[in-house]
């Protein structure tokens, strides 16, 4: 079955070091993406004509485009462009945090949006100023809301940055192609093997995630 070349060496500790290298990447770019999302998703909330514009262009872009496309314009047409050296990994982190910003604004935008007009209406005639409406009436079921959407958008990045091997960084399913080829002769069915075990890491790497998504949306049920 192939699981034998899992345990020949340090394959297995080199398949959790391209796992690490693809958590390291993926964290950075939800961290932006988490801060710079509910920022843009706030303004755009507040319905300004010139944020809606350039927000709905923003969002096209990101849902049109794919990630993939972003990562090789990042990584190998904006450097030669602009003459500038950027390694494969923040250019990686740019396009990540590109695309995260842009679903996080998006789910906060409709969080804000699916709040009912009588709460802050009934938040004015409690003597609330619009600074204390937030606080302590509209940002907590926000939060509430968020929270569970965010960590689905958590996993899903974790998952999309199997595509930076496409510039060379040697993350988890990098690693994974190398022992295969190294073992092609020796090992003829081994791609089943690692691939499985990457398959598991990716579980056991999303899992805890999903499943705190899914205790949140029962608590706040």
């Amino acid at each position: 079955m192939g699981f034998e070349v899992i345990l020949k060496g340090k394959n297995l500790m080199r398949l959790l070091g391209g796992l690490g290298v693809a958590m390291k990447i993926s964290g950075i770019s939800v961290l932006i993406s988490i801060i710079a999302g509910l920022i843009l998703g706030m303004l755009m909330s507040a319905k300004k004509p010139v944020i809606t514009v350039i927000t709905r262009i923003y969002l096209e872009i990101v849902r049109i485009m794919p990630q993939m496309v972003l990562l090789f314009i990042v990584f190998f047409g904006f450097t030669k462009m602009t003459g500038t050296n950027i390694s494969a990994e923040v250019s990686s982190v740019i396009v990540f945090s590109f695309w995260g910003t842009a679903e996080m604004a998006d789910l906060v935008r409709g969080c804000f949006l699916s709040i009912p007009a009588i709460q802050y209406e009934s938040s004015k005639a409690l003597g609330l100023s619009r600074i204390q409406t937030y606080l302590y009436v509209i940002l907590p079921q926000i939060i509430k809301r968020l929270i569970p959407l965010s960590i689905n958008l958590i996993t899903r990045m974790i998952k999309t940055t199997s595509l930076i091997m496409m510039v060379g960084i040697v993350e988890v399913l990098k690693v994974g192609q190398q022992i295969i080829e190294a073992n092609r002769k020796s090992a003829p069915n081994a791609a089943f093997g690692v691939f499985a075990v990457i398959f598991l890491l990716y579980f056991f790497a999303c899992w805890p995630i999903s499943c705190l998504s899914k205790y949140l949306e029962k608590k706040w049920e």
